[in-house]
């Protein structure tokens, strides 16, 4: 009983500076754990797509809000869906971005990825966090990442790839989706990706 009390007051105390971290902190500490998992993981070194999916989902997930990222990347058009279909729209670019961010994942050999200090006051609210990966034979690639501070911490909002916004880059695709076959099109579209077999690239930036 007693050493049960002291494992949950832990868990509360470990709960209590993750929701206090600093946003810089948070992707530098995220990050380090994943690259230590691929480092010593020969089944994720290998392209086991089953544990790079759960690793994604346990370590690099949490810290997103999928539902702010899929209202930016349907834009205008996410008033007009129903509660139904919002509903269906997050779950669907979810999965659809975890497969994604999963098949990067299971790219990571000998990159190293540097998180630069953070320029912000202690009172901002939103705030990028810039990152680098830092790769053998060609230049570092920026990755950006826009993150908001909510009641469960610090939460990544929109990803910025080398320039390219990912929730920009996706809603003109989506708008043009939605122009020819509704929101409901949309809905069944990103279904039929997320069936398929092959993970989903992102559309080219217009």
């Amino acid at each position: 009983m007693f050493r049960s009390l002291i494992a949950l007051l832990a868990l509360l105390v470990s709960a209590a500076a993750f929701a206090q971290e600093t946003p810089d902190g948070l992707v530098k500490r995220t990050t380090d754990e994943v690259l230590a998992i691929i480092k010593s993981d020969k089944d994720v070194q290998n392209g086991n797509s089953a544990k790079v999916v759960q690793l994604a989902e346990v370590k690099v997930l949490p810290h997103f809000d999928f539902m702010r990222m899929t209202r930016l990347a349907v834009g205008r058009n996410w008033s007009k869906a129903s509660e139904a279909q919002k509903e269906a729209l997050v779950k669907e670019f979810r999965t659809m971005l975890v497969r994604t961010y999963s098949t990067s994942l299971g790219t990571y050999r000998n990159q190293t990825i540097e998180v630069k200090p953070l320029k912000a006051a202690p009172q901002d609210t939103d705030v990028t966090v810039r990152t680098a990966v830092i790769q053998q034979g060609g230049p570092p690639i920026p990755i950006d990442y826009a993150m908001e501070k909510t009641d469960g911490g610090w939460k990544v909002y929109d990803v910025v790839i080398d320039g390219a916004s990912l929730v920009t880059t996706y809603r003109g695709s989506f708008n043009d989706e939605i122009q020819k076959s509704g929101i409901d099109g949309l809905v069944k579209t990103l279904e039929e990706r997320n069936r398929s077999q092959q993970p989903p690239a992102a559309p080219k930036k217009k």
